[in-house]
């Protein structure tokens, strides 16, 4: 049986561990935080940022690339994370994206993440090469989440948060499936988009969404244009 020594070992064989924030610390950072986002791609459901800050002392075994790990290992690790870290996690809604853009809106909800922490970081890890707005020293880390803990942690609480998210719409807008594929744009997604519509959860200016409510809009109208109130020219 692998004991935590062993399981620890193989996690920084992989390549993520806790170095770079005892580093930190050592440094004489505060406290520091990993932030990371899920849910770019979709057509459907909000981006989901988490901002997690690690006890040094109680570090999860087992943490990896969210993306990497099976479900019922995400679920374990996610309630030892609540249980043992600070832990913040933001939503940026499908209205927000289509407002803003999807990297804006990414932005704004991992910033929001990280400022929703109980105490402020002097230092956040953030995943990828896009710096949010914040006013602390931020260290982008591509391909973070399978290389530091911190950032590995909150991608994991973004995940989990996510996908519960995305099972309670499925159960509140029967037909889509948002439960099984999370609004990724799947087969039985685009299957759903055409049989159904898109509904208020749908990314709106995806383009995906966006054809499918021209072709809703063709339908009614015809294909002719609707007339306008405007006057004729004298």
């Amino acid at each position: 049986m692998a004991t935590a020594k062993t399981k620890a070992a193989r996690s920084s064989a992989l390549g993520l561990d806790f170095k770079r924030e005892r580093a930190a610390y050592r440094a004489g950072a505060m406290l520091v935080a990993g932030a990371d986002e899920v849910g770019r791609g979709p057509l459907a459901g909000p981006v989901v940022a988490a901002a997690v800050v690690l006890d040094p002392k109680r570090v999860p075994v087992g943490l990896d690339d969210s993306k990497k790990l099976s479900r019922a290992k995400r679920e374990a690790l996610f309630a030892e994370i609540c249980a043992t870290a600070e832990v913040s996690v933001s939503l940026a809604p499908p209205a927000r994206i289509d407002r803003n853009n999807i990297r804006q809106a990414t932005l704004w909800a991992l910033a929001r993440a990280v400022r929703g922490l109980p105490c402020a970081p002097s230092l956040v890890f953030v995943d990828g090469n896009d710096r949010p707005p914040l006013s602390c020293s931020v260290e982008m880390v591509v391909g973070g989440d399978g290389l530091i803990a911190s950032i590995a942690a909150a991608s994991i609480v973004a995940k989990v948060t996510r996908d519960r998210l995305m099972a309670g719409l499925g159960l509140a807008f029967p037909g889509y499936g948002f439960e099984r594929h999370m609004g990724y744009g799947t087969a039985e997604h685009s299957a759903a988009l055409i049989g159904l519509g898109p509904c208020r959860h749908h990314r709106q200016s995806f383009a995906p969404v966006r054809a499918r409510q021209l072709l809703q809009f063709d339908m009614v109208t015809g294909g002719e244009a609707l007339p306008c109130d405007v006057d004729e020219p004298v």
